[in-house]
Protein backbone atom coordinates (compact mmCIF):
# COMPACT_ATOMS: atom_id res chain seq x y z
CA UNK A 1 0.00 0.00 0.00
CA UNK A 2 1.32 3.44 -0.96
CA UNK A 3 1.77 5.89 1.90
CA UNK A 4 2.92 9.46 2.43
CA UNK A 5 4.78 11.26 5.22
CA UNK A 6 5.40 14.91 5.98
CA UNK A 7 7.22 16.91 8.64
CA UNK A 8 7.71 20.63 9.24
CA UNK A 9 9.72 22.84 11.57
CA UNK A 10 9.53 26.45 12.70
CA UNK A 11 12.97 26.91 14.23
CA UNK A 12 15.02 25.56 17.11
CA UNK A 13 16.89 27.00 20.10
CA UNK A 14 16.36 27.90 23.74
CA UNK A 15 12.64 27.27 23.71
CA UNK A 16 11.47 26.48 27.25
CA UNK A 17 8.00 26.20 28.80
CA UNK A 18 8.95 28.84 31.37
CA UNK A 19 9.54 31.36 28.58
CA UNK A 20 6.24 30.71 26.81
CA UNK A 21 2.78 32.04 27.61
CA UNK A 22 -0.14 29.63 27.08
CA UNK A 23 -1.53 31.99 24.44
CA UNK A 24 1.71 32.10 22.49
CA UNK A 25 2.21 28.34 22.67
CA UNK A 26 -1.32 27.83 21.36
CA UNK A 27 -0.60 30.25 18.49
CA UNK A 28 2.55 28.37 17.53
CA UNK A 29 0.84 24.97 17.69
CA UNK A 30 -2.12 26.25 15.67
CA UNK A 31 0.21 27.59 12.98
CA UNK A 32 2.18 24.33 12.83
CA UNK A 33 -1.03 22.32 12.62
CA UNK A 34 -2.42 24.49 9.82
CA UNK A 35 0.80 24.35 7.77
CA UNK A 36 1.16 20.59 7.95
CA UNK A 37 -2.55 20.11 7.25
CA UNK A 38 -2.18 22.04 4.01
CA UNK A 39 0.76 19.84 2.97
CA UNK A 40 -0.98 16.63 4.02
CA UNK A 41 -4.12 17.46 2.04
CA UNK A 42 -2.03 17.75 -1.12
CA UNK A 43 -0.26 14.44 -0.47
CA UNK A 44 -3.48 12.63 0.42
CA UNK A 45 -4.97 13.56 -2.95
CA UNK A 46 -1.96 12.22 -4.82
CA UNK A 47 -0.21 15.57 -5.20
CA UNK A 48 3.54 15.96 -5.40
CA UNK A 49 5.92 16.27 -2.48
CA UNK A 50 7.19 19.51 -4.06
CA UNK A 51 3.71 21.03 -3.96
CA UNK A 52 3.26 19.84 -0.39
CA UNK A 53 6.49 21.29 1.01
CA UNK A 54 5.98 24.58 -0.82
CA UNK A 55 2.43 24.93 0.51
CA UNK A 56 3.50 24.13 4.07
CA UNK A 57 6.36 26.62 3.99
CA UNK A 58 4.20 29.35 2.40
CA UNK A 59 1.80 28.92 5.32
CA UNK A 60 4.66 29.31 7.81
CA UNK A 61 6.05 32.32 5.91
CA UNK A 62 2.62 33.98 6.19
CA UNK A 63 2.48 33.50 9.98
CA UNK A 64 4.22 36.48 11.68
CA UNK A 65 5.58 34.65 14.73
CA UNK A 66 8.04 32.72 12.55
CA UNK A 67 11.19 34.38 11.18
CA UNK A 68 10.44 33.89 7.47
CA UNK A 69 8.34 35.94 5.07
CA UNK A 70 5.98 38.15 7.09
CA UNK A 71 7.69 38.66 10.45
CA UNK A 72 11.24 38.30 9.09
CA UNK A 73 13.82 39.96 11.35
CA UNK A 74 15.50 43.31 10.65
CA UNK A 75 19.04 43.66 9.34
CA UNK A 76 21.53 46.23 10.67
CA UNK A 77 20.24 48.66 8.01
CA UNK A 78 16.64 48.19 9.12
CA UNK A 79 15.71 46.15 6.06
CA UNK A 80 14.72 42.53 5.50
CA UNK A 81 16.94 40.01 3.70
CA UNK A 82 15.21 36.67 3.22
CA UNK A 83 16.63 33.37 1.96
CA UNK A 84 14.96 30.15 0.79
CA UNK A 85 15.60 26.93 -1.10
CA UNK A 86 13.70 23.91 -2.41
CA UNK A 87 14.84 20.58 -3.83
CA UNK A 88 13.29 17.63 -5.66
CA UNK A 89 14.51 14.17 -4.71
CA UNK A 90 13.29 12.74 -8.03
CA UNK A 91 15.86 14.46 -10.24
CA UNK A 92 18.00 16.50 -7.81
CA UNK A 93 16.65 19.72 -9.30
CA UNK A 94 16.93 22.63 -6.88
CA UNK A 95 16.25 26.35 -6.60
CA UNK A 96 17.45 28.92 -4.10
CA UNK A 97 17.36 32.65 -3.40
CA UNK A 98 19.07 34.94 -0.91
CA UNK A 99 18.89 38.58 0.10
CA UNK A 100 15.38 39.22 -1.20
CA UNK A 101 13.43 41.99 0.54
CA UNK A 102 10.08 42.38 -1.18
CA UNK A 103 8.94 38.93 -2.34
CA UNK A 104 5.96 37.86 -0.24
CA UNK A 105 6.88 34.16 -0.30
CA UNK A 106 10.59 33.51 -0.92
CA UNK A 107 9.99 29.74 -1.09
CA UNK A 108 7.79 30.22 -4.15
CA UNK A 109 10.56 32.25 -5.75
CA UNK A 110 13.03 29.44 -5.01
CA UNK A 111 10.73 27.02 -6.82
CA UNK A 112 10.40 29.43 -9.72
CA UNK A 113 14.20 29.62 -9.94
CA UNK A 114 14.34 25.83 -10.06
CA UNK A 115 11.71 25.48 -12.76
CA UNK A 116 12.07 28.54 -14.98
CA UNK A 117 15.43 30.29 -14.62
CA UNK A 118 17.88 27.68 -15.91
CA UNK A 119 19.89 28.29 -12.73
CA UNK A 120 19.95 27.02 -9.14
CA UNK A 121 20.64 30.18 -7.13
CA UNK A 122 19.65 33.84 -7.62
CA UNK A 123 20.24 36.69 -5.18
CA UNK A 124 19.23 40.22 -4.29
CA UNK A 125 17.46 42.75 -6.46
CA UNK A 126 17.94 40.79 -9.67
CA UNK A 127 16.13 37.83 -8.08
CA UNK A 128 13.28 40.19 -7.20
CA UNK A 129 13.09 41.39 -10.79
CA UNK A 130 12.87 37.76 -11.88
CA UNK A 131 10.06 37.23 -9.34
CA UNK A 132 8.15 40.30 -10.54
CA UNK A 133 8.57 39.35 -14.21
CA UNK A 134 7.03 35.97 -13.42
CA UNK A 135 4.04 37.35 -11.52
CA UNK A 136 4.96 36.51 -7.93
CA UNK A 137 3.38 38.79 -5.28
CA UNK A 138 5.64 41.71 -4.28
CA UNK A 139 5.02 43.52 -1.00
CA UNK A 140 6.08 46.82 0.57
CA UNK A 141 8.33 46.98 3.64
CA UNK A 142 5.25 47.51 5.79
CA UNK A 143 3.99 44.01 5.00
CA UNK A 144 7.02 42.39 6.64
CA UNK A 145 7.02 44.69 9.68
CA UNK A 146 5.96 43.43 13.11
CA UNK A 147 6.29 45.27 16.43
CA UNK A 148 8.11 42.34 18.03
CA UNK A 149 10.79 42.17 15.33
CA UNK A 150 11.22 45.95 15.37
CA UNK A 151 11.77 45.93 19.14
CA UNK A 152 14.35 43.15 18.82
CA UNK A 153 16.25 45.24 16.29
CA UNK A 154 16.02 48.42 18.39
CA UNK A 155 17.64 46.59 21.31
CA UNK A 156 20.82 45.85 19.36
CA UNK A 157 20.94 48.12 16.30
CA UNK A 158 23.59 50.43 17.79
CA UNK A 159 25.90 47.53 18.65
CA UNK A 160 28.11 45.14 16.71
CA UNK A 161 26.16 42.13 17.92
CA UNK A 162 23.59 40.10 16.05
CA UNK A 163 20.77 38.00 17.46
CA UNK A 164 19.61 34.53 16.56
CA UNK A 165 15.94 35.28 15.90
CA UNK A 166 15.40 36.93 19.27
CA UNK A 167 17.02 37.42 22.64
CA UNK A 168 14.71 39.43 24.82
CA UNK A 169 16.28 40.75 28.03
CA UNK A 170 13.02 40.08 29.85
CA UNK A 171 13.19 36.44 28.80
CA UNK A 172 16.59 35.70 30.35
CA UNK A 173 18.34 35.20 27.08
CA UNK A 174 15.92 33.15 25.04
CA UNK A 175 17.65 32.14 21.80
CA UNK A 176 15.83 30.83 18.77
CA UNK A 177 17.13 30.02 15.34
CA UNK A 178 14.42 31.39 13.12
CA UNK A 179 13.95 29.19 10.10
CA UNK A 180 10.97 27.28 8.73
CA UNK A 181 11.01 24.17 6.62
CA UNK A 182 9.20 21.09 5.35
CA UNK A 183 10.08 17.63 4.03
CA UNK A 184 7.70 15.15 2.41
CA UNK A 185 7.37 11.77 0.74
CA UNK A 186 4.45 11.54 -1.69
CA UNK A 187 2.36 8.58 -2.84
CA UNK A 188 4.57 8.26 -5.94
CA UNK A 189 7.68 7.68 -3.82
CA UNK A 190 9.21 11.11 -4.47
CA UNK A 191 10.93 13.13 -1.75
CA UNK A 192 11.21 16.92 -1.49
CA UNK A 193 12.57 19.48 0.97
CA UNK A 194 12.07 23.23 1.41
CA UNK A 195 13.53 25.80 3.83
CA UNK A 196 12.99 29.56 4.35
CA UNK A 197 14.37 32.18 6.75
CA UNK A 198 14.68 35.86 7.59
CA UNK A 199 18.21 35.34 8.91
CA UNK A 200 19.68 37.05 11.97
CA UNK A 201 18.56 40.27 13.65
CA UNK A 202 21.06 43.09 13.03
CA UNK A 203 23.06 41.03 10.51
CA UNK A 204 25.54 42.98 8.38
CA UNK A 205 27.43 42.77 5.10
CA UNK A 206 24.80 40.68 3.32
CA UNK A 207 25.37 37.68 5.58
CA UNK A 208 23.86 34.45 4.24
CA UNK A 209 23.35 31.30 6.33
CA UNK A 210 22.78 27.68 5.41
CA UNK A 211 19.12 27.99 4.35
CA UNK A 212 19.66 28.74 0.62
CA UNK A 213 22.73 26.53 0.29
CA UNK A 214 21.85 23.18 -1.25
CA UNK A 215 23.51 20.42 0.76
CA UNK A 216 23.93 22.57 3.86
CA UNK A 217 20.42 23.61 4.90
CA UNK A 218 18.33 21.71 2.36
CA UNK A 219 18.73 18.44 0.47
CA UNK A 220 16.53 15.75 -1.11
CA UNK A 221 17.40 12.55 -2.94
CA UNK A 222 14.92 9.75 -3.67
CA UNK A 223 17.63 7.16 -2.97
CA UNK A 224 18.14 8.36 0.61
CA UNK A 225 16.24 11.17 2.32
CA UNK A 226 14.91 14.73 2.42
CA UNK A 227 16.33 17.20 4.96
CA UNK A 228 15.50 20.74 6.12
CA UNK A 229 17.74 22.32 8.77
CA UNK A 230 17.42 25.04 11.38
CA UNK A 231 20.26 26.30 13.52
CA UNK A 232 23.39 28.43 13.65
CA UNK A 233 23.91 28.52 9.89
CA UNK A 234 27.68 28.97 9.88
CA UNK A 235 28.13 25.55 11.51
CA UNK A 236 25.59 23.89 9.23
CA UNK A 237 27.47 25.23 6.20
CA UNK A 238 30.84 24.04 7.49
CA UNK A 239 29.45 20.60 8.32
CA UNK A 240 27.43 20.35 5.06
CA UNK A 241 24.76 18.92 7.32
CA UNK A 242 21.91 18.04 4.96
CA UNK A 243 24.09 16.30 2.37
CA UNK A 244 26.20 14.63 5.06
CA UNK A 245 23.16 12.74 6.33
CA UNK A 246 22.34 11.57 2.81
CA UNK A 247 25.96 10.51 2.28
CA UNK A 248 26.07 8.49 5.47
CA UNK A 249 22.99 6.62 4.31
CA UNK A 250 24.14 6.15 0.71
CA UNK A 251 27.80 5.26 1.22
CA UNK A 252 27.94 3.82 4.74
CA UNK A 253 24.52 2.18 4.88
CA UNK A 254 23.37 4.00 8.00
CA UNK A 255 19.66 4.27 8.76
CA UNK A 256 18.02 7.69 8.77
CA UNK A 257 18.02 7.72 12.57
CA UNK A 258 21.68 6.69 12.83
CA UNK A 259 22.79 9.32 10.33
CA UNK A 260 20.71 12.10 11.91
CA UNK A 261 21.84 11.29 15.44
CA UNK A 262 25.51 11.21 14.43
CA UNK A 263 25.44 14.52 12.58
CA UNK A 264 23.18 16.50 14.94
CA UNK A 265 24.10 15.05 18.33
CA UNK A 266 27.78 14.25 17.81
CA UNK A 267 29.39 16.04 14.86
CA UNK A 268 27.63 19.40 15.31
CA UNK A 269 27.96 19.31 19.09
CA UNK A 270 31.74 18.80 18.85
CA UNK A 271 31.96 21.82 16.53
CA UNK A 272 29.81 23.95 18.83
CA UNK A 273 26.90 24.09 16.42
CA UNK A 274 23.39 24.32 17.85
CA UNK A 275 20.10 23.52 16.13
CA UNK A 276 18.19 20.68 14.55
CA UNK A 277 16.53 19.36 11.43
CA UNK A 278 13.62 17.39 10.06
CA UNK A 279 14.18 14.33 7.88
CA UNK A 280 12.23 11.72 5.93
CA UNK A 281 13.70 8.67 4.21
CA UNK A 282 12.53 6.92 1.05
CA UNK A 283 10.16 4.61 2.93
CA UNK A 284 8.57 7.35 5.02
CA UNK A 285 10.45 7.12 8.32
CA UNK A 286 10.57 10.51 10.05
CA UNK A 287 13.32 11.84 12.32
CA UNK A 288 13.30 15.23 14.09
CA UNK A 289 16.62 15.49 15.96
CA UNK A 290 17.87 18.66 17.67
CA UNK A 291 20.61 19.45 20.19
CA UNK A 292 18.97 22.62 21.56
CA UNK A 293 16.29 22.96 24.24
CA UNK A 294 13.43 22.87 21.77
CA UNK A 295 12.30 22.89 18.16
CA UNK A 296 8.91 23.88 16.79
CA UNK A 297 7.86 20.80 14.83
CA UNK A 298 4.96 18.78 13.46
CA UNK A 299 4.70 15.53 11.54
CA UNK A 300 2.22 13.10 10.07
CA UNK A 301 2.18 9.66 8.45
CA UNK A 302 -0.73 8.83 6.15
CA UNK A 303 -3.63 7.37 8.07
CA UNK A 304 -2.40 8.83 11.37
CA UNK A 305 -3.16 12.00 13.31
CA UNK A 306 -1.03 15.14 13.05
CA UNK A 307 1.50 15.46 15.89
CA UNK A 308 2.93 18.77 17.09
CA UNK A 309 5.69 19.41 19.63
CA UNK A 310 7.87 22.27 20.86
CA UNK A 311 10.02 21.13 23.77
CA UNK A 312 12.33 18.17 24.36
Amino acid sequence: MKTFSIAIHGGAGTILPALMTPQKELAYRTALNEAIRLGSNILEKGGSSLDAVEAAVVSLEDFPLFNAGKGAVFTHKGTHEMDASIMSGLNLNAGAVSGVSKVKNPISLARLVMEKSGHVYLSGQEAEIFASNNGLPIESDNYFYTDERYKQWQDVKDSDTYQLDHTDKSEQGEKKFGTVGAVALDLHGNLAAATSTGGMTNKKFGRVGDTPIIGAGTYANNHTCAISCTGHGEYFIRAVVAYDISCLMEYKGLSLKQACDFVVKEKLVKMGGEGGLIAIDKIGNIELPFNSDGMYRAWQHSGEAIQTAIYK
